[in-house]
């Protein structure tokens, strides 16, 4: 068993039914799963861009990616139907758990002049989304193996059903949110 999660179960879940009142163990919020996504525009004119990001995702969560591909025929961008637009990759169980601890503790930290994340980039459900300009921050990407910076969105899904239980959920974690 992961850290994170053993300190949820014995720290954070408690203090949280202790916080909002819960009756019960089973309304507490807990971190469903982790979406991690790649966007590629570039990958309608570039297949070897997508191969290199299918490595770096894989190389991060541990797992395949998936193709996403797109729904709308845009004519400006020269995009139809069933074109792959992107990677996603989805997280669940212990390989969320040691990849948030890895996030909150590790990743988060190699960012250049880092004060905390966003306390503003909730979804109004309970959900958060971080958002990276580059996979460098990662330590399990070569950074000779690079061939163009990527950015890459990270969403938390939680069961929280709002945006104040889920900042009360995940900084009780350990993610470092800012001070204002």
């Amino acid at each position: 068993m992961s850290q994170l999660k053993e300190k949820y179960q014995k720290d954070v879940a408690p203090a949280l039914k202790k916080l909002y009142g819960y009756k019960n163990v089973m309304m507490v919020p807990h971190v469903e799963k982790v979406v991690m996504n790649i966007g590629m525009g570039e990958a309608l004119t570039n297949d070897k861009a997508l191969d290199a990001a299918r490595k770096d995702l894989a190389a991060i969560s541990g797992q395949h990616a998936i193709t996403t591909k797109s729904r709308k025929s845009i004519a400006n961008f020269k995009l139809r139907v069933g074109q792959p637009i992107g990677l996603k990759v989805t997280l669940r169980g212990e390989r969320m758990w040691d990849f948030l601890d890895k996030l909150f503790n590790a990743y988060l930290a190699r960012i250049r002049d880092f004060n905390g994340v966003s306390r503003k980039s909730f979804d109004g459900r309970g959900n958060y989304t971080l958002a990276f300009k580059e996979q460098t921050i990662f330590s399990e990407i070569e950074v000779e193996g690079i061939d163009k910076p990527r950015g890459m969105e990270i969403s938390i899904v939680t069961t929280a059903g709002n945006d104040q239980e889920s900042r009360d959920l995940l900084a009780l974690l350990g993610m470092p949110f800012t001070k204002e």
